[in-house]
């Protein structure tokens, strides 16, 4: 075997920095305007040593944004030093993360919890965003999603979020892996990523995700020394989570309010999960193996967020007419027809923004509800919003049918 001399990646060259920069600053050719501005934008591209990250990040910053002391004050900026000396770029997106406002700020450092390279489901992120009391009141004429959809929206005319993709009746992003380290940066000692089981684990910790590959059977030490977690993902395909752990996340965290598993080995869910008074998202996507959901299934009424597709239920029980806070609800049945859906269905959907029954595909949606994004409506206007109306002259995100 011979060894390879590396290759040094060579940063963008200065003039297409610029280009990208003025993009990102500026409405189409309104950059003539301010030629002073663009003067200060210069020298700003040139300090970011031809990332283009870094470029679009500050050019969003400065977006609409005309007084020269606003351009002058992120040119002279400390950060730039810090940048320097820890040959880093963190210190650079901190200086746009600094003026998101405070829900917003919130709202990235609870995007740490999710894989990176990974296509997330905004309808997925918004409700996780409600189950955690992230989101402001709607306004008149609004639904939660509405408010978690313009939050998506300025995420993303910021860079913060990327990659955004039409899959159908919903929307797909991803966020950059420098941007998922300043999530995690910023979210402080109150969010963990576990990339072992052995990973260290913060008392204040209230949000864990789990993204090693390794079977669940023993709880991580450090965990059982917390008991105010409020979410647990599971993120990896195949694992095996032992039922010992998930009756542990049950009886130790009582406030617990999202629980996503999607294990393929899981057989049953514990019947103390109804427990779960506060629970408010559940994920068992891919949990094939469960065939019934457990007597005490019907006590988890803060539920607004059902995942169980790939989850062959024999039968659906009565106790889903009792969920009435869902706003999406997606299961299937494994049943020869689908008898065993209880007539009253229908009555718990007036939240429900996302309706899913399937055996090997979908059956039923809910499409006539056009403020979601689930929907084909909604998926217009959350399309037209975002790949047209911030007039900076980007390109169209690509649309998957």
């Amino acid at each position: 075997m011979t060894s390879v001399r590396p290759y040094q990646l060579q940063g963008l060259p200065h003039e297409d920095c610029l280009t990208l920069f003025t993009r990102w600053a500026f409405r189409d050719g309104n950059e003539k305007r301010f030629p002073n501005l663009m003067r200060i934008g210069d020298e700003i591209v040139k300090k970011c040593r031809g990332i283009p990250l870094a470029v679009r990040t500050l050019g969003s910053l400065l977006f609409e944004k005309t007084e020269e002391r606003e351009w002058m004050s992120v040119r002279d900026s400390e950060i730039w030093e810090l940048e320097t000396k820890e040959n880093s770029i963190l210190p650079l997106l901190k200086l746009s993360y600094n003026s998101l406002p405070p829900p917003l700020q919130r709202c990235l450092a609870f995007l740490s919890l999710y894989k990176k390279d990974t296509f997330h489901a905004t309808d997925d992120v918004i409700l996780f965003w409600m189950a955690n009391g992230l989101l402001e009141h709607p306004k008149r004429d609004e639904e939660w999603e509405d408010v978690g959809n313009r939050y998506l929206k300025e995420l993303w005319s910021r860079c913060f979020i990327q990659d955004v993709v039409q899959r159908r009746f919903y929307f797909v992003f991803k966020v950059h892996d420098l941007m998922h380290d300043l999530a995690s940066d910023v979210s402080q000692k109150e969010f963990r990523t576990l990339y072992s089981q052995t990973d260290p684990i913060d008392e204040k910790v209230r949000h864990i995700s789990f993204c090693d590959d390794q079977p669940l059977v023993n709880v991580p030490q450090d965990l059982k020394k917390r008991k105010h977690v409020r979410t647990v993902f599971l993120h990896q395909h195949p694992r095996n989570i032992d039922l010992s752990f998930l009756e542990f996340c049950v009886s130790k965290f009582k406030y617990l309010r999202s629980l996503r598993l999607n294990d393929e080995s899981l057989e049953a869910l514990p019947n103390s999960i109804g427990t779960l008074k506060h629970l408010r998202i559940l994920d068992l996507r891919g949990c094939r193996k469960i065939t019934k959901l457990p007597s005490s299934f019907s006590k988890l009424q803060s539920l607004i967020m059902l995942k169980m597709t790939r989850v062959d239920l024999v039968q659906l029980p009565d106790s889903f007419l009792s969920f009435i806070r869902l706003r999406s609800l997606e299961i299937s049945i494994g049943a020869k027809d689908l008898k065993e859906i209880p007539a009253g269905l229908p009555h718990i959907t007036s939240n429900i923004k996302s309706l899913c029954v399937s055996k090997s595909c979908v059956i039923a949606k809910k499409p006539q509800v056009s403020n979601q994004i689930r929907t084909p409506s909604g998926t217009k206007l959350w399309s037209n919003q975002f790949a047209h109306g911030t007039g900076r002259g980007r390109p169209t995100p690509g649309v998957e049918a």
